[in-house]
């Protein structure tokens, strides 16, 4: 006695549908598009101005940055100010290199000096501050 199957008409699902993981793929390229530019421009400063002016690029330098919100950034990446001095000394070989310190104009002069302080007691002499070259509109007046 053979048991026989008996032919069936309904047909197994054994393909993946791909649609909905093309939209959510679509959706990350299009969030992934749109903040790209946004991180690569770095933290927004508004420098004070004087007659005197560094330009640095906080990419390829040793640059901490003091944000308006007195957030601290190294290479434009936050950064914890108990964690500045180690940060500096694993990062920078010599000590004679030049450290950029960009602070916004409404920070307060007590947390400039406590970063340029903890730079010091690292070991960095070599700080220079860095600002804007002031308006031609304002030196008229």
């Amino acid at each position: 006695m053979a048991f026989e199957i008996p032919h069936s008409t309904r047909t197994t699902l054994s393909e993946i549908n791909v649609t909905p993981l093309v939209d959510v793929m679509l959706v990350l390229l299009i969030i992934f598009m749109v903040t790209a530019p946004i991180l690569q421009t770095g933290i927004e400063v508004n420098l004070p101005q004087t007659r005197s002016v560094k330009t640095v690029d906080p990419e390829n330098l040793a640059v901490v940055t003091i944000g308006r919100d007195e957030i601290l950034y190294y290479r434009s990446e936050p950064l914890n100010f108990s964690f500045l001095g180690s940060r500096l000394r694993e990062d920078i070989t010599k000590r004679d290199d030049l450290i950029y310190v960009r602070a916004d104009e409404d920070v307060r002069v007590k947390t400039l000096f406590q970063v340029l302080d903890e730079i010091r007691v690292s070991g960095f002499e070599n700080v220079s501050l860095v600002t804007k070259p002031i308006d031609s509109n304002e030196t008229s007046r």
